[in-house]
């Protein structure tokens, strides 16, 4: 149950995401690559104005310093619209980049790049992954490379689906050095040997700046912006990864929910074969199974973030909180489709929108066969459940 802070919370970002964000939903400024920079900042006013941008950070640099537990409520709530989560700015890679940001970085480094980032002043991206042969699922894979030369790095390589590359100011870069370890690197966008090759075409229209190609061409990039220590690239993955695993789950599920209301609300008003449409069987099977699958993604995505919460990286509980809150969250949305018939495969409702935004979900961040493989090797090696979900691991 929810305490009394946290009713306010949910109540608060409700009304706010209902009243001041859905309205901006059928604006052309929202584009096949995401929202335009120009309709960005006009939400990102809106939401500092009502107190409620970059909830997550820490009061230090403009936000509520929220748990876990409380950024499921909030970030749900945001998931509702698909602009919702910019115009908080805890749409991915931001909301990532800011949590590895703040846990990792120098305090120079925190001036430089997360104190704009927090409050909304410019976007990030995360450079790892690659086209093969290079690092995807299997990071270890990785062919960009990172050689020193005197003062600086020189950095060699190409990576791609890189969200949010167009128009960001700065990028974390992902890199290999010469003993094959991987480091992370802070490079502005701008910087000579950064090329965006091209937009990638996606299912999904919800990030700015879309997912391009981005090249490196003999960057340079001084060993003072260096991420962390060299050769931890790996150890700081699972930093960023698994908190902003969770909070994909988190806003995807105010998606599914939305899909869910738009289709129950439809099957309440629409006449069929003389009766309403929910009161087929075909038709509420599907809302019934539609709110057990929210309650048990939902379910999963707190227990995830208590664990979170203690201090615990929850590798394993992130993982199996993906699979269970992606699939289920998919599954909602496309009965969600079938209830609505026509209009659920037309613009006329948000449910296709969505729809075509969730598919990536089951795919990035891990797809579910490369978390239920790494869940069951930990299960495989005869650990109990307590040892696993204690983040023994």
């Amino acid at each position: 149950m929810l305490d009394d802070n946290q009713k306010a919370l949910q109540e608060k970002t409700r009304a706010f995401i209902a009243e001041k964000i859905i309205p901006y939903e059928k604006d052309p400024r929202c584009t096949s690559h995401g929202p335009t920079e120009e309709l960005r900042d006009e939400l990102i006013a809106l939401a500092r104005a009502a107190g409620l941008l970059s909830s997550h950070m820490s009061t230090e640099f403009g936000g509520l310093g929220l748990s876990h537990m409380n950024k499921a409520i909030l970030f749900e709530e945001a998931g509702y619209s698909p602009l919702g989560p910019v115009a908080l700015n805890i749409a991915a890679p931001d909301e990532g980049n800011m949590h590895l940001l703040h846990e990792v970085a120098t305090d120079e480094q925190k001036e430089r790049w997360l104190r704009p980032l927090a409050a909304g002043d410019i976007r990030s991206c995360f450079c790892m992954t690659e086209p093969a042969p290079g690092a995807g699922s299997d990071p270890t894979m990785m062919q960009t490379t990172a050689v020193l030369d005197g003062d600086d790095y020189v950095i060699n390589g190409r990576k791609w689906f890189i969200t949010g590359a167009e128009g960001a100011a700065f990028t974390i870069i992902m890199a290999k050095g010469e003993d094959g370890r991987a480091t992370m690197f802070l490079a502005d966008m701008d910087s000579a040997g950064i090329r965006i090759e091209r937009m990638m075409d996606a299912l999904d229209s919800c990030f700015p700046g879309g997912h391009c190609v981005v090249v490196f061409e003999n960057l340079r990039v001084p060993a003072h912006q260096v991420l962390g220590e060299v050769g931890e690239g790996f150890k700081y993955a699972q930093v960023r990864l698994s908190p902003a695993r969770l909070t994909h789950c988190m806003r995807w599920l105010g998606a599914a929910r939305r899909c869910h209301d738009v289709a129950t609300e439809y099957a309440r008003t629409r006449e069929v074969f003389g009766k309403r449409l929910g009161d087929h069987e075909g038709t509420g099977f599907k809302i019934a199974d539609n709110e057990m699958d929210l309650h048990t993604a939902r379910l999963a995505i707190w227990h995830c973030a208590t664990v979170l919460d203690t201090g615990a990286l929850g590798k394993h509980d992130s993982s199996v909180t993906k699979v269970i809150a992606s699939e289920a969250s998919w599954r909602v949305v496309d009965r969600c489709v079938q209830i609505l018939g026509g209009q659920g495969v037309t613009h006329e409702t948000i449910v296709a929108r969505i729809f075509a935004d969730m598919r990536g979900f089951l795919i990035y961040d891990g797809p579910s066969e490369v978390h239920r493989w790494s869940i069951a090797r930990n299960i495989m090696k005869g650990r109990t459940p307590t040892q696993i979900f204690e983040g023994d691991l």
